[in-house]
């Protein structure tokens, strides 16, 4: 049993299925040809350990045909992508419980952990 995410034509991730084993064919075909010919789609295989393609492929992250990684979507429009393909942030997390507040920019306690 092997995971598939189908692409749209951004390469961004709108299904992901459980398919067939990833080494065994179909009509001499690999599942990601079979299964992307029968939807109509570009389909990616991805797995849940990250063995391949970097993570686990859910939707809305994007593939990247260069690196061949999914892609997390950005989760705040002041971070960037580093080069591992990680969203960063800005200001690096200090230690101990804070979430990120975007307005501000900066981290903040979270108050009784």
């Amino acid at each position: 049993m092997a995971h598939y995410a189908f692409l749209d034509e951004n390469n961004i991730v709108t299904e992901v299925i459980v398919g067939i084993d990833e080494t065994e064919l179909i009509d001499g075909l690999t599942p990601e040809e079979w299964y992307g010919n029968f939807r109509g789609r570009r389909c990616m295989r991805t797995s849940y350990n990250g063995n391949i393609r970097k993570q686990y492929a859910g939707i809305g992250y994007t593939y990247n045909d260069d690196a061949d990684v999914f892609i997390s979507p950005k989760p705040f429009s002041s971070w960037s992508l580093d080069e591992n393909y990680d969203w960063q942030p800005p200001i690096s997390k200090p230690n101990g419980p804070f979430y990120w507040d975007e307005q501000s920019l900066s981290w903040i306690a979270i108050e009784d952990f």
